[in-house]
């Protein structure tokens, strides 16, 4: 019997076999990939929601790391003890009475100057005054005034040069305005060296005890020498195992002096 089965009656897998057999079939892209074209179409072309996001981020992020570098910053108060913040609120008292006095007796000798009544003996007696004051800070002349002595005790031979060093720039930091250890007058070009039990100053060997006379305001420069971290707790440790004495004088007297060195490579300014 001839076959009367017609073409449109033909099977399901010849009609896969003719489909995969003639044109390919285009397959949609994946998930994924649809969310990686749409993420960089929106980095090119960001759109005025995503730079208005973007914008306050970096805001948020900004406020943000500034808030954590205060509180970093109010950290380094914030462990002191009460004692300690009141030496350091001591201290610029007296560092901004020193500086408004200054002020005043600049404003003052202004005054004198641009009055025209005598004014070449005032700039004669503030050029006096000017050259006596750095003739202290030289050390080229004997100085007297206010002021503490500290003298360290060093039984177990501990202290270092460093350790000298440390004390004489706490005094400076604290006002000090002349310096003098074991009658070696202390001033810019004055160093300190040696080992524990060793200690030298401008390479001359120095013996405990080791006296501190420092000329400044009395109360600035015992607070600095007790501040904690300073001259008293460093040389007072169990490891260093010194005494110290500190006592505040209404009047102190320098008489060692330095001779000044010609600079070698520094120049005034014309």
């Amino acid at each position: 019997m001839p076959d009367e089965t017609s073409p449109e009656e033909t099977s399901p897998e010849e009609t896969n076999t003719g489909g995969t057999a003639g044109a390919a079939t285009t397959t949609p892209p994946t998930a994924p990939r649809l969310t990686w074209r749409r993420m960089l179409s929106d980095l090119v072309r960001p759109s005025r929601a995503q730079a208005f996001m973007a914008i306050v981020l970096c805001l948020l992020t900004t406020a943000i790391i500034w808030q954590v570098r205060v509180r970093s910053a109010d950290d380094t108060y914030a462990g002191m003890r009460r004692a300690d913040l009141v030496q350091i609120l001591d201290q610029l008292n007296a560092n901004a009475t020193k500086l408004r006095q200054d002020i005043a007796n600049e404003e003052a000798a202004q005054r004198d100057l641009q009055s025209g009544a005598d004014s070449r003996k005032v700039a004669q007696e503030k050029a006096n005054a000017r050259l006596k004051e750095l003739q202290v800070l030289a050390g080229t002349v004997a100085a007297t005034g206010p002021g503490i002595v500290i003298t360290v005790v060093d039984p177990e031979h501990q202290v270092t040069g460093d350790m000298v060093l440390d004390a004489v720039e706490e005094m400076r930091d604290a006002g000090a305005e002349a310096v003098d250890v074991n009658g070696v007058r202390v001033v810019a070009q004055t160093w300190f060296g040696g080992s524990a039990g060793a200690v030298t100053v401008n390479g001359s060997p120095l013996q405990s005890p080791y006296v501190i006379t420092v000329i400044g305001e009395p109360h600035a420069l015992e607070e600095g020498a007790r501040f904690r971290g300073g001259l008293v707790s460093q040389v007072q440790a169990p490891q260093v195992g010194a005494r110290v004495d500190i006592s505040t004088r209404d009047s102190v007297e320098i008489t060692s002096t330095t001779q000044p060195k010609q600079p070698r490579f520094a120049q005034p300014t014309r």
